[in-house]
């Protein structure tokens, strides 16, 4: 979602203003702006969510910024179980039916 529409509703607002963990992943220009002011984060950590890659972001708990570079092993089936893109979620699906054919 983007932060500039959601922070646009007071409800949602006060929801995020009471929130103690945010993940935050790669962000628009517009957002990063504002969630820079509103959560006081650094040039340098802002880089961390500007064209980010895959697994790359900042934690925020209570005051502390984490910023984080996880590269997790693609070839695990907990990674398998996790994906969310849509074509290794076809790829799993084909190699589960043909095990399935052979068995």
């Amino acid at each position: 979602q983007n932060v500039k529409d959601l922070l646009a509703s007071p409800e949602i607002e006060n929801i995020f203003d009471n929130t103690d963990f945010i993940l935050m992943l790669n962000q628009a220009s517009g957002d990063r702006e504002i969630l820079a002011n509103k959560l006081n984060i650094s040039l340098y950590q802002l880089s961390y969510v500007t064209n980010s890659n895959e697994g790359e972001g900042l934690l925020f708990y209570g005051n502390t910024i984490v910023p984080f570079v996880d590269r997790f092993p693609k070839d695990t089936k907990l990674y398998k179980l996790m994906t969310t893109k849509p074509e290794e979620l076809k790829e799993g699906i084909e190699i589960d039916r043909q095990r399935e054919v052979k068995n």
